[in-house]
């Protein structure tokens, strides 16, 4: 009998291998099989990721844009609001001197109301006297009408009732209306000077500058 080696022996001979099968690797030379490419269920889920992502994002920018815009809003109103402060508002004042013309020019008692937007005051004639009347109502500031039909001035705002001669009588009104001052200049003109004001209830209207007198 032949002797058996011992150092390699020979395997025995297997079954041949079908038609263009490949022949199994070689044990222990290391080599991987081949990937598989990404199946049809993976890949929608792939995309799903994707168009979440995009979604955040989109999100995101828009929640930074109302951001900014509110920001951007706070920021207009402190700006008009320091722009308030640093620039008050001016009122207009009417002018406080004004010729008023001659006495002739006021030839019956009555209010005259030439002067009542453009200067602020009535020019009156009543009982020997010319006066002029500042047309701001002695209850909140208010400017009262003058109502011929019904002989007084009215005030819109609360109903204060004041008499041709400025004195108040109905509503609110805790005092007469204020004269401003009134002189007869040597042109025969009379000026009105509004920065000089008299008060009724102060005994104010005794004194000469607050009318000047006419022959009744």
């Amino acid at each position: 009998m032949p002797p058996e080696n011992p150092v390699n022996p020979v395997p025995p001979a297997g079954p041949p291998s079908p038609a263009g099968a490949s022949p199994p690797a070689p044990a222990g030379t290391g080599s991987k099989l081949p990937v598989p490419p990404a199946t049809a269920a993976a890949r929608p889920a792939a995309a799903g990721a994707e168009d979440l992502s995009r979604r955040k994002f989109l999100g995101l920018i828009s929640w930074s844009g109302l951001g900014w815009a509110a920001f951007s809003a706070a920021s207009g109103v402190g700006s008009i609001a320091t722009g308030r402060f640093m620039f008050p508002n001016v009122l207009y004042e009417l002018p406080a001197t004004v010729k008023v013309g001659p006495p002739d020019d006021y030839p019956s008692d009555d209010v005259y109301e030439k002067y009542k937007d453009s200067n602020g005051v009535w020019i009156v004639r009543d009982a020997g006297q010319i006066t002029a009347l500042i047309t701001v109502c002695t209850h909140l500031g208010c400017t009262p009408n003058w109502l011929p039909n019904e002989g007084k001035i009215k005030c819109p705002c609360h109903g204060s009732g004041f008499r041709r001669n400025g004195i108040n009588f109905e509503g609110p009104a805790p005092r007469p209306l204020e004269r401003a001052k009134i002189v007869l200049l040597e042109d025969g003109n009379m000026m009105v000077d509004k920065a000089r004001k008299f008060q009724y209830e102060k005994g104010e209207w005794n004194d000469p500058d607050s009318f000047i007198p006419v022959t009744a």
